[in-house]
């Protein structure tokens, strides 16, 4: 299977649009147009998940590219595209299949749309011959398989090769110029849009803040499976944030869904947190730890250090991975995903009332104060080890409030954007003092293995202990900022 990522920008083409002159602005020439005819069958679920989880499945004969390709949304406008050569049947190949597994609940997919594509494709080449960009003008007729719906229309698009997003800019302002518009949606989704607006409908839950906090997280979590499951830092980092977002949303607000029903999701969205923490610490610690090697003196550095370390955590990653893959796979794992989605379609066991659920947010707010007071308490005493875990209890509440007040953030609430930002900075400090925290216990369990020298591994293991002092320092100011009352007043 090979993988890119793609940058495109797409434009509306009105009738009689030409394409304009583009040479310029870096563009040095740009070859004639290339013929092509594009014949493409999207697969996805009756329920159009995959497509309302900004998924694209395909099956596409013609042009460069022919094969299977799954399009998955990224970051900043980009996505990345899964491609595996075209085979002679219809079915989706494994491999693509295990990607939208969570999109899909673990059902099957089957066609639902094919689109058909004549394509006038010019390659932008750069003054040393580069090639920084394709452009198509492209014809498009679109069918719906399912109810019919036939749907013709034009659109350009331009998609990055080797050039960067100034390029796009500089092609977009020419275009737009000669009367391109942009905004143009995906071609399924415009295939798909009658369909699509009906089933988005039915599958939306009550019109609350707390379980549109709920139905979003849900949906980011599915979103980051794709990449978690290859193992992606960034995609395995936000899916494990989802799944404490979930995690804190339904024990904040556990009075507006059936005790025992919440009680349960909690605990099988804890062991997929497990799942995820494995390679997460990983992938954190790996790094960090080589960084800290790499900033000692050659003289105090005894031994293959590094190389322990890197061997150490290359195979602690891809153990977790394969462990989070077997989650992932699972039956188990499905099933919480029907079960998140019928706790977020459900109807509120109470009301939730905006003044219900401050006052739930204030709690949660207060609980983790009393906490973070007692363990700085504690540390007041003589002798007191910054390693007591009442501070990693008071880091977990106070993740649990944040994640409650950015429930009220989704009515646009500027006071609970504030409070995010405050509690963020706190929760961040003893996020890192138990990072260092956890370093420490590896740097001692990787010291006890190696043997004879562990002479670097304790000097590590001091740093560690440096570090996570100096921040228990920082947390009363911190504290304070966090606590200011114009931050919170509207919670009481």
């Amino acid at each position: 299977m090979r993988t890119v990522v793609e940058r495109e920008r797409k434009f509306e083409s009105p009738d009689g649009f030409r394409v304009p002159d583009l040479v310029g602005d870096g563009i040095a020439a740009i070859d004639e147009p290339a013929l092509l005819t594009l014949d493409a069958t999207y697969y996805d679920t009756p329920e159009l998940r995959l497509t309302r989880g900004a998924l694209a499945l395909r099956r596409r004969t013609g042009g460069t590219d022919a094969g299977w390709h799954l399009k998955v949304g990224a970051a900043g406008g980009a996505r990345t595209e899964h491609q595996r050569a075209l085979t002679a049947g219809t079915t989706p190949p494994r491999d693509l299949m295990r990607l939208v597994r969570a999109a899909a609940r673990g059902g099957p997919v089957e066609p639902v749309a094919r689109i058909e594509t004549r394509r006038r494709e010019w390659r932008l080449h750069g003054s040393d011959g580069t090639v920084l960009a394709t452009l198509a003008d492209d014809a498009v007729v679109g069918h719906d398989l399912v109810d019919g719906r036939r749907i013709a229309w034009h659109e350009i698009e331009v998609e990055l090769v080797d050039g960067d997003d100034d390029l796009l800019d500089s092609v977009e302002r020419r275009l737009r110029a000669a009367g391109a518009r942009t905004g143009s949606p995906a071609k399924i989704h415009r295939v798909l849009g009658e369909r699509l607006r009906s089933v988005t409908a039915i599958d939306a839950g009550p019109a609350t803040p707390v379980f549109a906090y709920a139905a979003a997280t849900r949906d980011d979590l599915v979103a980051h499976d794709p990449a978690a499951r290859d193992g992606d830092v960034d995609g395995v980092h936000d899916m494990r944030v989802a799944v404490r977002r979930l995690r804190g949303t339904f024990r904040t607000f556990r009075g507006l869904w059936e005790p025992d029903r919440v009680d349960a999701v909690r605990a099988e969205l804890k062991w997929l947190g497990e799942q995820l923490g494995g390679v997460r610490d990983a992938q954190v610690m790996g790094p960090r730890l080589a960084k800290a090697v790499g900033r000692q003196p050659d003289e105090l550095v005894l031994g293959p250090v590094a190389a322990d370390l890197r061997g150490h955590f290359a195979a602690a990653e891809a153990a977790a991975l394969a462990r989070l893959r077997r989650a992932l796979g699972s039956g188990r794992y499905v099933q919480l995903l029907s079960t998140l989605d019928d706790l977020v379609e459900a109807a509120p066991a109470i009301e939730a009332t905006p003044r219900w659920v401050n006052r739930r947010i204030h709690k949660a707010v207060r609980r983790a104060d009393g906490l973070l007071d007692t363990a700085l308490e504690r540390q007041a005493e003589a002798g007191a080890s910054d390693d007591d875990p009442a501070l990693h209890e008071a880091r977990k509440a106070y993740k649990r409030a944040r994640y409650a007040v950015e429930v009220r953030k989704l009515d646009g609430a500027k006071k609970a954007k504030r409070l995010v930002h405050g509690l963020k900075g706190l929760q961040d400090l003893l996020g890192d003092h138990q990072d260092s925290v956890v370093t420490r216990q590896v740097l001692r369990d990787l010291a006890v293995r190696t043997k004879p020298n562990t002479f670097t591994y304790g000097l590590l293991y001091g740093e560690q202990v440096g570090h996570g002092r100096a921040l228990v320092r920082k947390l009363p100011a911190a504290q304070t900022r966090a606590r200011r009352r114009k931050l919170r007043h509207w919670l009481r």
